[in-house]
């Protein structure tokens, strides 16, 4: 264990104080000289025992004495402390006047071999310890981190990611705004990756919950930070629903998971966080195959254009794709009789080739398309804006509005619509999925042809067995 021995320097400084310097023994073969910077006069100096003398210091003489010997107490409790937890061969008298001066701020008790390291990282490497903004990390999350496979990351986030990503940075901007505005008490607030905890996560909820209603009271927030980047309108907020808070919290708590796995913080906000962090949804609904055909076979010829968006849409019931897959097909994606892609949705994370077998009504609509459209694809497409509200009005024309329960996006709670205000291109996908799974009972074997990774709760939540085949089981045991 070592020993610290106290004497007084001979030389005196302009006041005439001398220096208190420590002989660390730490065995008998190591010894450490070390001035320690504190300066008392000689006549408060107690030779013999090595130790201050207050004699008959009063007033403010006491009062220097006192605070000279409790620094002079923290350095000796520091230096026997270093001398403790750290090899014999690390320590010596540079090194301890290196250490020392970074350790003023911490109690010895305190002091690790970790953390005195990580003082010595920061000194000789201040540029890894400066504090990043918030949103500065946010963007190079957005743009470096990678996708999870396989539990490793790798693969790049893919455009639409990031766009919506953005979404989350603009509402979080617009929330820093809105404390500032609201509470005289923190007018100077910053969100800060180190503080946050789950009740700002929770006051963050609470904010996208009831945005569309805040906007009215703060318009100033919406002039700096609009809720879109599109120049060509400015959109107010929409109120949201748990879905679609819970889709920018997945985002949000991926923020955080990457922060802690790259060391930028321990910090974690959602641990213990009990909020909206899933999604809900109910039973889906899709349209028969009788359905399908009414709407295939309706005379649309006083409406040309919604002839043709009803042609697409029947070819996608065919082939169960994504509007985002459908957009992107030409005559290459046809092979042997087959249309192969590869899903956009999932090819960062697998590079699987979805093949559906062309049936001959899919057939015969992709003949009656072939080099209609400029741009070589399959079909001439519109935006998908546009071909969704197509679909709700073929819908009605056709005469396929019958009552479906749904979710309110808002509320959560249960509602009857008409089947054809909620009817869109994912229709068709419903369509393909939950028609196959009434027929063929196979998960496998539908998900390789609508791109779903099998075991995926979205494809679950496709395989609704109908009342028909639930009648049909039950007659069994009668």
């Amino acid at each position: 264990m070592a020993t610290i021995q106290k004497r007084l320097s001979t030389q005196k400084d302009g006041q005439g104080y001398s220096q208190i310097l420590f002989r660390v023994s730490i065995d008998r073969n190591i010894k450490i000289r070390l001035k320690t910077g504190v300066f008392v006069p000689e006549k408060r100096w107690d030779a013999a025992k090595g130790r201050m003398s207050y004699g008959k210091a009063i007033g403010v003489e006491r009062a220097e004495m006192v605070e000279k010997e409790t620094r002079l107490n923290d350095i000796e409790a520091k230096v026997l402390k270093l001398c403790e937890i750290f090899p014999k061969d690390t320590l010596s008298k540079e090194w301890m006047e290196y250490v020392l001066p970074l350790c003023k701020d911490i109690k010895a008790d305190q002091l690790s071999v970790l953390l005195v390291n990580e003082l010595i990282d920061k000194a000789q490497n201040p540029e890894k310890y400066i504090k990043r903004p918030f949103f500065d990390c946010m963007i190079d999350f957005r743009d470096n981190a990678k996708k999870k496979i396989n539990g490793k990351r790798e693969g790049d986030k893919s455009d639409v990611w990031k766009r919506n990503f953005d979404v989350l940075v603009r509402a979080l901007q617009r929330y820093e705004m809105f404390v500032r505005a609201c509470d005289p008490r923190r007018k100077d607030f910053r969100l800060d990756i180190d503080t946050i905890d789950s009740e700002t996560i929770e006051d963050i909820e609470s904010f996208l919950r009831n945005e569309y209603a805040l906007a009215e009271k703060y318009p100033e927030i919406y002039k700096k930070i609009p809720i879109s980047t599109d120049k060509r309108r400015s959109p107010k907020p929409q109120q949201r629903g748990r879905n679609a808070i819970a889709t920018l919290f997945h985002k949000f708590k991926a923020f955080f998971n990457w922060l802690n796995e790259t060391g930028v913080t321990v910090n974690n906000p959602f641990v213990g966080f009990e909020g909206t962090t899933t999604e809900k949804y109910g039973t889906p609904y899709y349209i028969t195959l009788e359905e399908r055909n009414q709407i295939a076979d309706f005379d649309l010829s006083a409406h040309p254009q919604l002839s043709i968006q009803r042609d697409i849409f029947i070819f996608q019931c065919c082939i169960g794709c994504r509007v985002s897959d459908l957009f992107r097909l030409t005559a290459s994606n046809v092979i042997n009789g087959n249309i192969e892609y590869i899903p956009r949705k999932t090819k960062e994370e697998r590079q699987d080739v979805v093949r559906v077998p062309l049936n001959s009504r899919a057939m015969a609509l992709m003949n009656k398309y072939k080099n209609v459209d400029a741009k070589g694809r399959l079909f001439p497409f519109i935006t998908p804006q546009r071909y969704n509200d197509d679909i709700k009005e073929i819908f009605r024309l056709c005469g396929i509005t019958r009552l479906v329960t749904v979710l309110d996006s808002v509320t959560g709670e249960e509602v009857q619509r008409p089947i054809n205000e909620v009817a869109s291109s994912h229709m068709a996908r419903r369509c393909f999925v939950g028609n196959l799974y009434k027929k063929v009972q196979d998960p496998n074997l539908i998900a390789s042809m609508s791109g779903h990774v099998q075991g995926s709760r979205a494809f679950n939540r496709y395989r609704e067995i109908d009342d028909e085949l639930k009648k049909e089981i039950v007659s069994l045991i009668e």
